[in-house]
């Protein structure tokens, strides 16, 4: 494999304007040059670093999911429990309370499996994944949680629908 130095794949920015800002997201603007010299305006968006946990139970069978409507893309969909690291808080920490929060089930324990940003062309949006095998049903999920109860999936018969959906 050659490599190839970084100097001249790099990108050049020449300024950047935030176009408007909260705390859950900064949407700017920036100039951008090329290696080649070519110039142009590019949408930026930056997020605060978020987390998420895929919930197993001790055999790594079945996984713990959330079943919302997102407004964005108007559709109802599965997700694994997660959400922002609130400013100083430990990310572990964050997965395990945004899993407790969402499902009101408490991860007995959970260990960082992978950072990966899912919009990397045109984001900053870090992501970090957790793996926990285990946890404890504490509560009722919190006020501002889905209206739907989270459930436990097989991963077996996913698996299953997945292979005849393919065949």
């Amino acid at each position: 494999m050659t490599h190839i130095s970084s100097d001249r794949t790099k990108w050049t920015i020449h300024g950047e304007r935030a176009v408007d800002e909260n705390r859950h997201i900064r949407l700017s603007v920036a100039s951008v040059e090329l290696p080649t010299g070519v110039r142009f305006d590019q949408y930026v968006l930056r997020l605060p670093r978020c987390v998420m946990t895929a919930v197993l139970d001790e055999a790594g069978e079945n996984i713990l999911l959330i079943y919302r409507h997102r407004f964005i893309i108007d559709r109802w969909d599965w997700e694994v429990p997660g959400g922002y690291v609130d400013p100083g808080e430990d990310p572990a920490a964050a997965a395990v309370r945004e899993a407790e929060e969402e499902t009101g089930w408490r991860p007995r324990s959970v260990e960082f499996l992978y950072s990966f940003q899912p919009m990397i062309g045109s984001a900053d949006a870090r992501q970090d994944l957790y793996l926990a095998y285990g946890a404890d049903l504490v509560g009722e999920p919190h006020a501002d949680a889905p209206p739907v109860p989270p459930n436990v999936i097989s991963l077996a018969d996913r698996r299953k629908k997945r292979d005849e959906h393919a065949g």
